[in-house]
C-alpha cells in the first residue's frame, strides 16, 4: 500500500442504493481502490440490504452507513420514482449535515454519482470542499430510451432541466468512456464550459480466483464455444450473434457451439419475450437449440447437456439464463471466441473480463467497446448492421492457430491489467480530486441560485408533478399544452448554451432541435454562460493537463497529471456511431 496522502480528511461517497449493479460495483471498486492508496473512505446511502450487495460492502472492508431510512418510499404506485430518489438524497445530506456527523468526519472531497439534484444542496453546505460528479450517462436519455406517454415526457421536464444546472455545482465530473464524454456534451452543450469533464474506466479484477473444477469439467464437455454474456434485452442484440453463427458455413459449425448466457428475470416480461424470440430466431435459421435455466452446479448443467446429446445431436445454440458466477468464470476460461453484440455500450465491462480471460472478443465497432478492444490485436470490431462481417470475423477466431489464439489472448490480458484494474481506476481518480481541489480553491462559494431560479424550479416540480397525477389515465387533455411548455423550456433555460469544449461530436435529433450538419461543424455557438467567478477550462488534445488561466497574470500550476490513457483516441464519436444512438433495436 502506498503512503497516506498529505490531504488530512476523509472522502464521502454518496449514492443512493448501494445494491448489486453496475454502477455499484463502480462505486465500490473506486472506494476500495481509494482506500487502498491510503485515503479514509466512507459511503452514505440510503439503503444497503445486507442480503443484497456486494462483500465489500458486509464484511468489513468498506465502511458503508445506512442513513436517513425513511418512510419516504421509492416509488408512489410505481411511479414519481426520480421524485421520490432526488427527495430520499436531499433527506440524507440535510440528516447529516444537522446532525454533525458530517462535519466531524472533515471531509476532504465528496464523490457523488447517478443523482446529482443535491449537488447545489451540498455546495452551498460546504463551500471549500471540492465535489467530483461521476456521471454513469446522462439519466434524461435513458429515460427517453424508454416508451414514454405524453404525460411522462412533460413530467420529466424539470427533471431533464435539473440534472444539467444542478451538475454545474460539482468542481469536476467524470464519465466512464470517451463515448459517454461526448454524449454528455451533446446533451449539456454548456455543461463542459462550466465543469471538467474527464474519463475515469470502470475496471475489472485482475486478479480473479480461478475457475472452480467442477464447473470447468462441464464445460470442458460442451466442446468449442462462440460466447455471449448479456441480458436478454432487446438493445443488446443477442440476435446478430445467431445471425453470424448461422451465416458460417456448416463445416466450420461442425463441433461448434453457440453459448448466449446472461441475466433473465421471469418478473421482467421482456426477458422472456426476447429469450422466446431468439428461440424463433434459431428455429428459422434451423439452428437446433436448447435452454437450461438457472444451473445452480455443474452436476446441473452436465445432466441437461446430456439427457439433450443423447435423444440427437449436440443443440448448436445453447441458452443458459441467470448462471451463477463459477460458470460464468468458466465459460469465459473455455471460449473460442466471445461476442459483444449491443451497438452504443457506453462502456461494456464483459469483453475487459474475457480479454483478461485470455480471449479474443469480436465486438461492436461503436460505443465503449472501441476504447477497449483492440482490433486486429486483442480482438475484433465490426459494424453491427453487417451480418457477413461478423461471420468473417468468427470464421477467423474459429480457425486461429494454437500459436496466433495463444498470443491475442496474452496481448488481451496485458492490456486489461495494464489499464484497466482497480490500482488505475484509483489513480486516476486521486488526481481529478487533486484537481477538484484546485477548482474549489478558485471559485467563489456558490450561491444556492437567484430567486428566480428558484421559483420556476419550484413551479417546475409541481407542475410536472401534478401533471402526472391528475392526468395519468387522460393524456389526450394535455396534448395542446405541449407546444408552448417546449417553447417555454427550450427559449428560456437553453438560450444561452455556448459550445461543447470537448470535441465536435455530431448533434442528435432527441438532442438538439436542429438538424445535424452535414459537414461535420461545431454546434452553433451562443452567448458565453455567465457564473459567479468564471472560469475557463480547456483540455489540450495532446495532454491531460487542465490548464487554468491565473489571475492576475499570476502562474498557477496544477497538479502534475497522470497518463492520459483516454487521449489516444479523438474525444468525439464517429459519425457513424451518433447516427445509430437514436435507432430502435433491431428486431430478431
Amino acid at each position: 500500500m502506498p503512503p497516506a496522502p498529505s490531504g488530512s480528511g476523509t472522502l464521502i461517497f454518496f449514492h443512493p442504493d448501494l445494491g448489486i449493479g453496475g454502477a455499484e460495483r463502480l462505486i465500490v471498486d473506486a472506494a476500495v481502490g481509494l482506500q487502498q492508496r491510503g485515503h479514509r473512505v466512507i459511503i452514505f446511502t440510503n439503503r444497503c440490504d445486507a442480503d443484497h450487495c456486494f462483500d465489500e460492502c458486509r464484511d468489513g472492508t468498506l465502511d458503508v452507513r445506512v442513513r436517513a431510512n425513511s418512510p419516504i418510499p421509492s416509488s408512489v404506485c410505481n411511479r414519481l420514482a426520480i421524485l421520490c430518489a432526488i427527495t430520499r438524497q436531499l433527506q440524507l445530506i440535510l440528516q447529516l449535515s444537522l446532525s454533525g456527523e458530517l462535519s466531524s468526519l472533515k471531509p476532504r472531497a465528496f464523490i457523488v454519482d447517478q443523482l446529482s439534484a443535491a449537488l447545489p444542496l451540498l455546495r452551498s453546505l460546504y463551500t471549500d470542499i471540492p465535489i467530483l460528479f461521476y456521471c454513469h450517462f446522462p439519466d434524461l436519455l435513458l429515460a427517453r430510451g424508454r416508451t414514454a406517454s405524453l404525460v411522462k415526457r412533460i413530467y420529466r421536464l424539470p427533471f431533464d432541466w435539473l440534472e444539467e444546472w444542478s451538475m454545474t455545482f460539482s468542481h469536476m465530473v467524470a464519465v466512464n468512456s470517451r463515448f459517454t464524454r461526448s454524449v454528455v456534451c451533446a446533451t449539456w452543450p454548456r455543461l463542459a464550459h462550466v465543469v471538467a469533464i474527464d474519463v475515469v474506466y470502470p475496471c475489472v479484477d485482475t486478479d480473479p480466483d480461478p475457475p472452480a473444477e467442477d464447473w470447468a469439467t462441464a464445460v470442458a464437455l460442451l466442446g468449442n464455444l462462440v460466447l455471449s454474456i448479456n441480458r436478454f434485452e432487446r438493445k443488446k442484440d443477442i440476435a446478430l450473434a445467431i445471425r453470424a453463427f448461422a451465416a458460417l458455413p456448416t463445416a466450420d459449425r461442425d463441433g461448434v457451439r453457440l453459448v448466449l448466457a446472461g441475466g433473465h428475470d421471469r418478473r421482467v416480461s421482456e426477458n422472456a419475450e426476447y429469450h422466446a424470440e431468439l428461440q424463433t430466431l434459431s428455429d428459422s435459421l434451423r439452428l437446433s437449440h436448447q435452454t437450461i435455466d438457472s444451473p445452480d452446479s455443474a452436476t446441473a448443467l452436465t445432466s441437461a447437456t446430456s439427457s439433450c446429446s443423447s435423444s440427437s445431436s449436440p443443440p448448436q445454440v445453447l441458452f443458459l439464463l441467470s448462471i451463477p458466477n463459477g460458470l460464468k468464470a468458466a465459460l469465459l476460461a473455455s471460449a473460442n471466441l466471445v461476442v459483444y453484440t449491443p451497438a452504443n455500450e457506453h462502456f461494456g465491462i464483459v469483453p475487459l473480463e474475457a480479454m483478461l480471460a485470455s480471449r479474443p472478443v469480436l465486438a461492436a465497432d461503436s460505443g465503449g467497446p472501441v476504447e477497449t478492444v483492440r482490433d486486429g490485436t486483442t480482438g475484433w470490431l465490426r459494424d453491427p448492421d453487417d451480418v457477413s462481417a461478423w461471420s468473417a470475423a468468427m470464421r477467423e477466431a474459429l480457425t486461429l492457430s494454437d500459436t496466433d489464439r495463444a498470443a491475442m489472448g496474452a496481448e488481451a490480458a496485458a492490456r486489461v491489467r495494464k489499464s484497466f484494474g482497480r490500482h488505475v481506476m484509483a489513480q486516476r481518480l486521486d488526481h481529478l480530486l487533486s484537481l477538484a481541489d484546485v477548482v474549489a480553491k478558485m471559485r467563489a462559494p456558490a450561491r444556492l441560485a437567484s430567486p428566480i431560479t428558484l421559483g420556476l424550479l419550484v413551479l417546475f416540480f409541481l407542475f410536472g408533478t401534478t401533471l402526472s397525477a391528475a392526468f395519468v389515465h387522460h393524456g389526450k387533455r394535455i396534448a395542446a399544452v405541449k407546444p408552448i411548455f417546449t417553447f417555454v423550456y427550450t427559449h428560456i433555460f437553453y438560450s444561452q448554451s455556448p459550445t461543447c469544449f470537448a470535441g465536435d461530436p455530431e448533434t442528435r435529433d432527441d438532442v438538439i432541435s436542429t438538424p445535424p450538419s452535414t459537414t461535420g461543424d461545431r454546434l452553433s455557438p451562443r452567448s458565453r454562460l455567465q457564473v459567479d467567478s468564471e472560469i475557463h477550462l480547456s483540455t489540450a488534445s495532446s495532454s491531460n493537463l487542465i490548464q487554468f488561466p491565473a489571475p492576475k497574470g499570476q502562474t498557477l500550476t496544477a497538479p502534475s497529471p497522470i497518463p492520459n490513457y483516454a487521449s489516444t483516441h479523438s474525444s468525439t464519436t464517429p459519425t457513424h456511431q451518433m447516427a445509430r444512438l437514436n435507432q430502435p433495436p433491431r428486431s430478431p
